[in-house]
């Protein structure tokens, strides 16, 4: 008998019915400015992922560039 309860009340809080309720327009525009946030947090944290290795390379470049000059005058 309480299997046939149990199974009653699972399926009628399954069964979805209409909410008649009101959201205003600031909770809109509340959502719109996480989502908006979170979007833009995933996007600066894949552009510092990308952003590194290239610092690193010119970096290295500029190092390269700064030595060079001093090598070639200590050959003459």
């Amino acid at each position: 008998m309480r299997r046939g309860w149990l199974a009653l009340a699972i399926g009628l809080a399954a069964v979805p019915t209409a909410a008649f309720a009101y959201i205003g327009p600031g909770a809109g525009i509340t959502l719109l400015g996480a989502l908006w946030g979170v979007l833009v947090a995933i996007g600066l944290a894949i552009g510092a992922v990308v952003y590194w290795p290239v610092k690193v390379l010119l970096r290295r470049r500029r190092r390269r560039a700064r030595e060079a000059p001093r090598e070639s005058s200590a050959v003459r």
